[in-house]
């Protein structure tokens, strides 16, 4: 998560957190209606998810203990994801972008048919600080995009809308690997997005509410009332933030819908100790569940057109 919006979303959790205390625990629960989770939804298990988040700590270790963007770090992170993708039947594209006098990517999956004039995109950073090997920060959020992705192949889904993942580049820089992404779509193709999904800090330690992105501006309930009914389906209290402070806010500035979420800001944040010990894999492997669940429910959902 990029420091300059740091200051924002502690401010935003810190109000949560006030809001929590001054009313009573039941109406922590989030309770807002939504269509059901198809049964047909996969689950997954901490043993599934949690050696992603091994395999970037170790990236990290073999690279002066980080993997922020510029470096080999990112550029083995950027392989060791594309690797899993390719064999699993994905289309696969970098894309370059420079930033600070480096070279740098987003690597964009697209998954097999769909309707491509209705894309569903889910994404999450893929680089850390320099000060550390960001498991939380943001390898959980990758992670869970990836074992998303992979469960989507395992599953030969057939989607109705077109489902698209992405890896972004240089977010800790200030967003900027996916604003160089969205500025360079063209606005039919902006146009075919129907919701980004983002996810970022997805294993945060000590979670008691997991933190919805509400896009007001543009409108947008699918998302946010999909991982809403999901989590209220399991007693999981949730409470929704504004657009702002990851990729998301790439995409809603130039007017695509938004949703995703965030377990809040960890105790290691943009330090060496955000580490494979800084993520709670009961946390990370919830987290990818409820991204699962409301993947695979709007994949599966049409939608009025945008245009």
């Amino acid at each position: 998560m990029t420091s300059r919006r740091l200051l924002l979303l502690a401010a935003r959790i810190l109000g949560v957190c006030l809001v929590l205390s001054a009313v009573p625990a039941t109406t922590a629960t989030a309770t807002t209606a939504g269509p059901p989770v198809p049964a047909a939804a996969p689950t997954v298990s901490e043993g599934e998810v949690m050696p992603h988040l091994q395999a970037l700590q170790q990236i990290a270790d073999r690279n002066g203990g980080n993997r922020a963007h510029g470096t080999q770090g990112y550029a083995d992170s950027v392989a060791y994801v594309r690797k899993a993708l390719d064999r699993a039947g994905f289309h696969t594209e970098l894309r370059p972008f420079s930033y600070g006098g480096a070279a740098g990517y987003n690597l964009i999956a697209d998954w097999p048919g769909g309707d491509p004039n209705h894309v569903l995109f889910t994404g999450a950073h893929l680089d850390s600080v320099k000060q550390g090997p960001g498991i939380n920060d943001n390898g959980s959020g990758a992670a869970a995009v990836l074992t998303t992705a992979l469960r989507v192949a395992d599953a030969g889904l057939k989607p109705t809308r077109h489902l698209r993942f992405a890896w972004w580049g240089a977010e800790e820089g200030g967003l900027v690997g996916s604003t160089d992404y969205v500025r360079k779509l063209s606005a039919d193709d902006r146009s075919k997005i129907d919701l980004y999904l983002n996810l970022d800090q997805a294993g945060s330690k000590n979670t008691k509410q997991w933190l919805v992105v509400h896009d007001n501006e543009h409108g947008e309930t699918e998302g946010q009332q999909a991982f809403e009914a999901w989590f209220a389906a399991r007693g999981i209290a949730t409470f929704d933030i504004g657009v702002g402070g990851s990729d998301h806010e790439s995409f809603g500035n130039a007017g695509i819908p938004s949703s995703g979420f965030s377990t809040g800001i960890s105790d290691c944040i943009h330090e060496a100790c955000d580490d494979l010990a800084n993520v709670d894999p009961q946390t990370e492997t919830t987290s990818t569940n409820a991204l699962l669940g409301v993947v695979w429910q709007l994949a599966a959902t049409p939608a009025a057109s945008r245009h």
